[in-house]
């Protein structure tokens, strides 16, 4: 991702870490939508069409041309696998094992990174890259194992939290396609919209109260595209490696608020897989740009 010589003007490890508190909002939110009579997939729409159009009127306001071509096809394509699917599978893991799993299992990523940058990108699977494949897989199994109070480690949340964490990885492979070429803000643009459109024959939409439609709006401006402003910017004065840490604290928050609100709590065993996967999938650039 291009860095710009202006710092910004508030401390970049202070903007990764508000991204990162905005991230950890996302499952608490999507909890309480859901708790409020708004189904998974509904939640899923939301929060792209409504994130999707603030990135448009932000990337028109900043005069940045939009993919075009083959260009627009791939993002097209992204947008359907990185908004549609992951979106809604995250609001699926969140309603079948709790908002602190959820976001615990989305961190598998650096794990699916490092395999997909072996298998597309040519890069070197080393041995940080194995240890992350291995304790990933480690800290699913003792989660699994361990439960929690609150906490469902049933096959759908796992299922569903592994699909989150396997599309969640894609923003990296597609990331370093493009992001260098176009404005993120562009290209979240055309991408969140079409994942939103992609999502409707299986959504079914439902009355809502002022509570749930304001879970949705904090989920689209917080959550998505206020998250990924504060990210950005401060990725652009931090490296990479330091920010995937800072910005690895996104589940404690969630884990926190979720037992706080929730009374959602990870078992000794399940915090030992969570905390075993946050240690080794801290990989170089392995945290994608936006979630």
């Amino acid at each position: 991702m291009p860095r710009s010589a202006t710092r910004p003007s508030v401390p970049a490890p202070l903007l990764i870490l508000t991204a990162a508190i905005l991230w950890g909002l996302l499952g608490i939110l999507g909890k309480k939508a859901q708790a409020a009579g708004v189904a998974p997939l509904e939640v899923a729409f939301w929060r792209a069409i409504l994130a999707g159009g603030l990135y448009a009127v932000h990337s028109a306001v900043i005069r940045a041309p939009l993919p075009r071509g083959r260009d627009l096809l791939v993002t097209a394509c992204f947008g359907i696998a990185g908004v549609s699917v992951f979106y809604g599978s995250y609001q699926l893991a969140v309603r079948a094992g709790g908002a602190s799993l959820a976001s615990v299992l989305l961190y598998t990523a650096p794990a699916f990174v490092a395999l997909m940058g072996w298998a597309f990108l040519r890069e070197k699977l080393g041995q940080r890259e194995i240890l992350a494949v291995l304790g990933t897989l480690g800290g699913i199994a003792l989660i699994s194992l361990g439960g929690g109070k609150g906490i469902n480690a049933t096959p759908a949340a796992l299922a569903w939290g592994l699909v989150a964490g396997f599309t969640y990885s894609l923003y990296y492979l597609y990331g370093k396609a493009f992001f260098d070429r176009y404005t993120p803000a562009a290209l979240l643009a055309v991408a969140l919209p079409v994942g939103a459109v992609a999502l409707l024959p299986f959504v079914h939409f439902s009355a809502k109260t002022a509570g749930a439609w304001q879970s949705l709006g904090a989920i689209a401006v917080f959550s998505t595209y206020l998250a990924y402003l504060a990210y950005s910017a401060g990725l652009r004065s931090l490296p990479a490696t330091q920010a995937s840490v800072i910005a690895s604290l996104e589940p404690v928050v969630a884990a926190g608020l979720a037992a706080a609100l929730f009374h959602e709590q990870l078992s000794a065993l399940g915090l030992l897989g969570a905390a075993l996967m946050l240690s080794v999938g801290k990989k170089k650039e392995a945290h994608p740009a936006v979630e």
